[in-house]
């Protein structure tokens, strides 16, 4: 997959600005895709030169003039053919795991360190996409939204995002409650057991 697919099933909501797209990148779309704001307009300037999108300038008083992103029936025709082609299953590369992997070195507790800021991060993004989820819903039921919506996948990306993030935070709680009960069993060790003979 490459990021112009990404930019591409955005488009499909309307026509945005290299400054919407960035904010619905950040906000809703890095749920299943990243992309700064550089990439971004470097990828809208190579798009629309292949004809997959088209913009047009918008005049704005007192306010740079902006430039509205639209896709173009090529870009839809790209966009098809990416479904319809054979997905690959999702890889992980997270550098964390490896610390996880490696802390037996004796870096239990700059990984317990990194497990509470992970825990953090994944908060935080986790209560921005429940308001984006409330938002969307806008007092309707999940139910009447899914069959009344126009554009329903949106909203199912951001329940994958909102499901990634709760999995996050749950390992990572349960890892972290792991390496301090080990730690604290290490330090003082029951029934009078040397800890080099627990097992």
């Amino acid at each position: 997959m490459a990021l112009r697919h990404a930019v591409l099933a955005t488009l499909m909501e309307g026509e945005a600005s290299g400054y919407d797209l960035a904010k619905l990148f950040d906000a809703a779309v890095a749920n299943y895709w990243m992309a700064t704001p550089q990439q971004l307009y470097k990828e809208l300037e190579r798009m629309t030169a292949d004809g997959l999108i088209e913009a047009r300038v918008v005049e704005q008083e007192k306010r740079p003039n902006k430039r509205l992103h639209s896709i173009t029936e090529s870009g839809r025709e790209a966009l098809r053919a990416f479904i319809a082609d054979s997905t690959k299953p999702t890889v992980i590369r997270d550098e964390m795991l490896v610390k996880v992997q490696g802390m037996d070195s004796g870096d239990a507790a700059a990984v317990a360190a990194v497990l509470i800021e992970r825990i953090g991060w994944a908060e935080a993004k986790l209560a921005r996409y429940e308001r984006s989820r409330t938002r969307l819903l806008a007092g309707r039921s999940e139910q009447a939204y899914l069959s009344e919506s126009a554009h329903i996948g949106p909203y199912l990306t951001l329940l994958r995002g909102i499901a990634f993030e709760q999995e996050n935070i749950r390992w990572a709680r349960f890892s972290l409650d792991a390496i301090r009960r080990r730690d604290a069993t290490a330090a003082d060790p029951a029934d009078g057991e040397d800890s080099t003979t627990r097992r």
